[in-house]
């Protein structure tokens, strides 16, 4: 939806959650099908204890000497990690989100 105060933000983590699905984090990590949660990115996190957050703060740090779209595509790679955290955190706290069951149902833009 055009004009909505909170879109640039939308648009930004719909990059990310892009980048995951169908770029760098599909190509490199994921088998076909496979739950984001059952990935690497969360299970290996899972198997060690941690080092999401690591990863996240690593891939601003890169973010900062990369021009242009490649600097961008870094720090969409730590809100995919920040997000893994939250996963992990929620699951081991028996938590869910709270919008579980709304895929699909965007609170903007659908």
């Amino acid at each position: 939806m055009a004009g909505h105060p909170y879109q640039s933000l939308s648009n930004v983590l719909d990059e990310a959650l892009l980048q995951a699905s169908e770029g760098k984090g599909k190509e490199r990590h994921a088998s076909e099908g496979e739950a984001f949660e059952n990935q690497p990115i969360c299970e290996i996190a899972r198997r060690l204890g941690g080092g999401d957050l690591f990863q996240a703060v690593k891939k601003i740090y890169e973010s900062v000497r990369l021009p242009g779209e490649a600097g961008v595509r870094e720090l969409l790679g730590a809100i995919n990690y920040i997000a893994a955290e939250i996963i992990l955190r929620r699951e081991q706290q028996g938590e869910e989100s709270v919008l579980e069951g709304w895929i699909g149902k965007r609170c903007i833009g659908g």
